[in-house]
């Protein structure tokens, strides 16, 4: 991992242990989502994000409760890194009435107002606008030291509503952070075959925006990066764009059989993921021990034996409800 800017982050245990804790629970919880749904107790599909982890915490810890944001159907980090109830999450992938959306909203849709989390979507692109309305309400409210965050992939930076969007909130000088989660791949097409400069940072350009960018494995870069990227947003400058470099190891969807890859280019990445670096720099910088981290895996393993207890003894939405909370018919 590289040299941070803040040294004063090595001396706060807490914190570290809770980005550690953090991932760790990411990926037990779509670890066992994904067995669930191979037990049938979860409905339609699921799109996991194993070896992203440190994109969904690192980006999420240098936001506050208040901060909007919207995250991808690969979002379960995203989610649990804001703040989302774990508990109440697992729910919603089972379909139970006291999940995040009443079961009726499922992996691609968790949302959660009382912690900013304005929901997720399949619909590649979708966040941009809907992360300008968001940011054009901040703006309009003046409500001081507030941004909206937009989650995206690489395959939806080539959607012309991501495009429209930083266009438009380049514009209206709109307090958006459009973070592209660039993991090297859409769907099964690597980002190389549809992109002719692999440079993403330089889509910020033709809309005057400023760029960062990460390296997306490294969870105290993307902490350190997106924590500077929303100081100069919420100082008035406008919206800006964050890539995170990193990699999907788990396949684009519960049907993906991985031919488009191979098993040895998995493996080194699994070998770089950000829990194993994670986990290195800790032990490297003398700040925790084995025995240290095998007990935030510990805990991260209680906490999502937890929630799919809690979840598997919630009841099935009732057909009355049906068209409970539709607004358009």
């Amino acid at each position: 991992m590289e040299k941070h800017k803040d040294g004063s982050l090595l001396e706060n245990k807490q914190f570290l242990k809770d980005l550690m804790v953090r991932m760790m629970t990411v990926n037990k919880f779509e670890e066992s989502a994904f067995w669930l749904f191979g037990q049938g107790l979860v409905y339609g599909t699921m799109h996991l994000g194993v070896g992203e982890e440190a994109t969904g915490i690192g980006t999420t810890a240098a936001l506050t409760k208040e901060d909007y944001m919207l995250a991808t159907h690969r979002g379960h980090g995203q989610a649990i890194g804001k703040g989302v109830d774990i508990n109440s999450m697992m729910a919603e992938i089972l379909a139970r009435e006291t999940g995040t959306n009443r079961g009726k909203g499922g992996s691609m849709h968790i949302c959660d107002f009382d912690n900013g989390i304005l929901g997720a979507n399949g619909i590649l692109g979708a966040n941009g606008p809907i992360a300008c309305g968001a940011a054009l309400t901040i703006k309009l409210k003046n409500i001081p030291n507030r941004v909206c965050v937009a989650f995206f992939g690489d395959g939806s930076s080539n959607e012309g509503a991501i495009h429209e969007a930083m266009n438009l909130a380049s514009v209206w000088n709109l307090p958006v952070m459009f973070v592209l989660i660039n993991n090297t791949y859409g769907m099964s097409t690597p980002l190389n075959r549809v992109v002719k400069d692999t440079d993403l940072t330089k889509r910020a350009i033709p809309y005057g925006i400023k760029a960062y960018e990460c390296d997306g494995n490294d969870v105290l870069a993307v902490y350190e990066t997106v924590k500077e990227a929303r100081e100069y947003v919420v100082a008035g400058n406008g919206p800006v764009l964050i890539v995170e470099h990193t990699y999907r190891i788990s396949g684009h969807s519960k049907s993906d059989g991985n031919l488009y890859r191979s098993k040895e280019e998995i493996q080194y990445w699994k070998e770089r993921g950000p829990i194993i670096r994670f986990k290195d720099f800790l032990l490297q910088n003398n700040i925790f021990t084995d025995d240290d981290i095998a007990a935030m895996d510990a805990e991260a393993e209680q906490i999502v034996q937890n929630a799919v207890e809690y979840a598997k003894a919630q009841p099935q939405p009732v057909v009355e409800d049906l068209e409970a909370d539709v607004y358009a018919k």
